[in-house]
């Protein structure tokens, strides 16, 4: 079973914003933390950040203040706001719990163009 979802990528120019979503099958109300992960072509993936079940959130340097988290329980999704984009940014963006539990989901790609 299809355990997560992730959508809202695309091709968007340097300085540009997209909104990328994460659906759950489960219910994300008692999930300690949930985090957006990326990958990029040849690295590993990484977290970047994370929203804990307090409504608190964390963010790797790299996107510290450009990047926004944040969840609707109700929906059973997580939302990551990205503003600002560098080419540096592309990557499949993933969702997870933090640490990572669940079966990974296939992504969302981003490609910020320069």
């Amino acid at each position: 079973q299809v355990q997560l979802v992730e959508s809202g990528g695309g091709l968007v120019q340097a300085g540009g914003s997209l909104r990328l979503s994460c659906a759950a099958s489960f219910s994300i109300f008692s999930i300690n933390s949930m985090g957006w992960y990326r990958q990029a072509p040849g690295k590993q993936r990484e977290l970047i950040a994370e929203v804990t079940s307090g409504g608190s959130s964390n963010y790797a340097h790299a996107v510290k203040d450009r990047f926004i988290i944040y969840r609707d329980i109700t929906k059973n999704t997580v939302y990551l706001q990205m503003n600002s984009l560098k080419p540096e940014y592309t990557a499949v963006y993933y969702c997870n719990e933090v640490p990572r539990r669940r079966p990974w989901g296939l992504g969302t790609q981003v490609t910020v163009s320069s």
